[in-house]
């Protein structure tokens, strides 16, 4: 097994003390908000191989023989690649009102995007791949999120509770119309809205909400970080979730979400193809995002941890691309196995564990080729990300 060395992203909503803390290293000041473990192409993991002289990158380590690194089976049904991506993802202030298409949709919205020539890295684009992005959040902190659509009369009674008239016609469309309807509908007037008449609403719901207060407190929170932007309405339609650490959030296609504070574990299916909706500066491809999104009222389904007489604890997901799992480990307990059949990656959140011979602290991780007898052992826990082939 190889350890990592990995890349914290420094996008501008991310925490400057969570990822550090973890780590036990002293803040620099500026936001450390993702750190990437995997193969994505973007910013892949690196390795020391003993036969190498230096530092390799994951991409390339997996190009030279996939069957070796991934297993002939993952290679089999996802290519010769890592088909996920995981990360300890710390938000200081919410991220993007955003969605991910599924299969078929990236598929064609790709096609149909490279067909027009529209280049790969223009601010405009959507598709940047062929691949679809769900993804399952962790918490290891309390951790504060919007996920998926409320019932539209809870919608229409949080909007009208702010008192502000601008907002009157969304709530009565919201109790005029069936759910599909109303959704739509709404999201619709709200992403179309005379930008200045909508940055109006926005600073009067955003002063109401901040002397309300209570179940309103978050949208106030989110208004401070983006003022006058559309989102902090749209936000209003969506289930707030508040985890607690061990507790998780899957999101699935078409499901609109925004991470809005806290630290988590993440493990996506490799993927760039985020469609946004709001709390952005960034483009927002208003068609597009009508046709991709689920107007349906769901409920967020917080996850908790199926536990396993191996002391495995999975959170089961619809898809294959990833299967995560928690081991929490006990001083003086017999090793745990953790051969797979599937190239995995094991995270070390707490304690100081070990995997193998190598030692492990917060925040720390290794890459384990398919089929690599490797044990557990030490006080501490471990996330494990791998595949279902």
């Amino acid at each position: 097994m190889d350890r990592l060395s990995n890349t914290v992203r420094p996008y501008a909503w991310g925490s400057t003390t969570a990822i550090p803390a973890l780590l036990g290293v002293a803040p620099t000041g500026e936001p450390q908000a993702e750190m990437w473990m995997g193969a994505h192409p973007g910013a892949p993991s690196r390795i020391t191989r003993a036969e190498a002289s230096a530092e390799q990158p994951l991409t390339e380590v997996i190009a030279a023989d996939p069957a070796r690194e991934l297993g002939a089976a993952a290679v089999e049904k996802f290519g010769p690649r890592l088909p996920f991506l995981l990360k300890l993802l710390a938000a200081g202030a919410p991220l993007s009102l955003q969605v991910h298409p599924n299969l078929d949709q990236a598929r064609a919205g790709y096609a149909d995007e490279e067909r027009r020539s529209v280049p790969i890295d223009a601010p405009h684009r959507t598709y940047k791949d062929t691949n679809h992005k769900p993804e399952l959040i962790c918490a290891l902190t309390p951790f504060e999120g919007l996920c998926g659509f409320r019932r539209p009369l809870e919608a229409a009674e949080a909007m009208e509770g702010l008192g502000v008239d601008s907002l009157k016609p969304y709530a009565d469309l919201l109790r005029a119309q069936p759910e599909e309807a109303a959704l739509r509908e709404v999201l619709t007037a709200i992403l179309t809205a005379d930008p200045d008449e909508m940055a109006e609403t926005v600073t009067a719901a955003a002063a109401a909400a901040e002397r309300l207060g209570g179940d309103y407190a978050p949208y106030a929170r989110i208004a401070h970080h983006f003022p006058g932007d559309a989102g902090v309405i749209a936000a209003m339609l969506l289930n707030y979730v508040r985890l607690q650490p061990g507790e998780a959030l899957y999101l699935g296609a078409g499901v609109p979400h925004a991470y809005l504070d806290g630290l988590g574990v993440e493990i996506m299916a490799n993927s760039d193809n985020v469609l946004r909706c709001g709390l952005t500066p960034k483009h927002i491809d208003v068609p597009e995002l009508l046709r991709v999104v689920r107007f349906e009222a769901t409920d967020p389904g917080v996850l908790r941890p199926e536990a396993s007489p191996s002391g495995e604890e999975l959170y089961e997901t619809p898809v294959d691309e990833f299967r995560l799992s928690r081991f929490d480990l006990s001083p003086g307990a017999a090793p745990t196995d953790l051969t797979a059949a599937t190239p995995q990656i094991l995270l070390c959140t707490a304690g100081a564990p070990k995997a193998g011979d190598l030692a492990l602290a917060p925040g720390e991780s290794v890459f384990v080729p398919a089929g690599e007898r490797v044990h557990a052992s030490g006080a501490g826990t471990l996330f494990r990300a791998t595949v279902v082939a």
